[in-house]
């Protein structure tokens, strides 16, 4: 692991400076520890999801009901596309505004009545993990990407008047209920990971990893968790000698800490199954999306980040995720503006041998390239600047992914 980063990948960096062979082995353990405790975790509200669409798929087959969904939705977007010139900034992040909604109604009042109700009810869980992740997974990745592009506006969706009650909702408000500690958003995504680009000071940079090995995702994940707790972004920012980021981070860690030992003395159970579990499932979900999201490195040119930031194409692609390399391009470009500004730098792409995947999104590029390592898969899905056969692009894939450099 490159030395450069000051918390991840404890356990190379230990054994690089001498330590003495038991550290290692314990640090490893730990890793393991934290791994399994992480997809232990992740478990149930996966479970949940995932059941959760496979009984959607067949109510969607029952005519009155999607009938009656579809117009209920119509209705709500066109109530709220009413609301949206009043109270955003910007028009065109309606989409935000109906998840910000959306969320509001369902997490909080459902995490409200169990701290009345104290001791906590499956039903209430249950509800509480469907309102958080959604069927599939689709709530979180919407959170994921509205809570993203939140981080890189200096004042967040909501209008002057209403800034003041809804600034930056998402990280400093609904966070809370995801394991999302304030200030891993504006501070050091924003400061820290589009400073550094996946590089090797990024405290989520993946270049020492087989990215196709699921034993190296395990030890990647373990110690991302240093990232999700926001000790690796204070340790960065304290290294930097960047007190502005540093004290900030500190306090959102602080803040966060806070309320996950309020939660806790009032009910340690409640703070299992509203609090940590979301925290360690974050681990989880923030470590995949960190792990593919830069995942295809240039062993010669391992800090470009146009050859290792990937760009994926699905149908599905809430606010423009998927677009990740003209995000980390122009950060400030409103999502909307990213296929225009896709098209305007294929000839730079071109040059650096940029990856773009068609038909995939992040958790299905993880699935083929870690999980089951269908790297022929993603080779069939590769979209090419230039004319490869097959098995070029398969041998691209493969250098890019399977070669550590630390």
């Amino acid at each position: 692991m490159a030395t450069g980063n000051p918390v991840s990948g404890g356990a190379d960096l230990a054994l690089a400076v001498g330590a003495k062979p038991k550290i290692f082995f314990l640090y490893h353990c730990w890793q393991l520890f934290v791994a399994i405790v992480c997809m232990l975790a992740s478990a149930l509200p996966a479970v949940l999801s995932f059941g959760a669409y496979g009984a959607t798929q067949l109510l969607e087959k029952i005519s009155p009901l999607r009938a009656a969904y579809n117009a209920l939705s119509n209705a709500y977007d066109r109530a709220l596309a009413k609301i949206a010139p009043k109270v955003l900034r910007d028009p065109r992040d309606l989409p935000a505004l109906r998840l910000v909604v959306s969320l509001t109604v369902t997490i909080v009042p459902i995490f409200v009545a169990q701290l009345i109700l104290g001791k906590p009810r499956f039903l209430l869980i249950a509800a509480f993990y469907l309102a958080l992740y959604g069927v599939k997974f689709q709530r979180f990745i919407r959170m994921f990407s509205a809570s993203h592009i939140e981080a890189h506006r200096p004042h967040g969706y909501f209008t002057s008047k209403y800034d003041r009650l809804f600034g930056r909702y998402f990280e400093f408000f609904l966070g809370y209920f995801y394991g999302n500690i304030p200030e891993l958003g504006r501070t050091a995504h924003v400061c820290l990971h589009h400073r550094e680009n996946a590089g090797f000071d990024d405290t989520r940079n993946t270049m020492a990893y087989d990215r196709t090995s699921r034993l190296d995702f395990l030890w990647y994940m373990a110690d991302n968790i240093w990232t999700v707790l926001g000790v690796a972004p204070y340790a960065y920012f304290r290294s930097k000698g960047d007190e502005k980021n540093r004290r900030r981070m500190l306090k959102g860690m602080l803040c966060y800490y806070l309320y996950f030992a309020a939660i806790f003395l009032y009910s340690w159970q409640i703070g299992i199954f509203f609090v940590l579990v979301p925290i360690l499932s974050m681990n989880l979900i923030n470590a995949i999306t960190a792990w593919v999201q830069h995942a295809f490195v240039d062993p010669e040119h391992p800090e470009d980040y146009f050859g290792n930031t990937v760009t994926v194409m699905d149908e599905v692609n809430f606010m423009n995720e998927g677009y990740h390399l003209c995000h980390h391009h122009r950060s400030a470009l409103h999502w909307t503006e990213m296929p225009a500004h896709f098209d305007r730098l294929r000839d730079r792409m071109s040059g650096a041998n940029s990856l773009v995947f068609r038909d995939l999104d992040f958790l299905g590029l993880f699935v083929e390239l870690t999980l089951l390592r269908r790297l022929d898969v993603l080779a069939g899905k590769l979209v090419t600047f230039q004319p490869m056969t097959h098995a070029e692009r398969l041998a691209l894939i493969t250098r890019r992914t399977t070669v550590p450099i630390l």
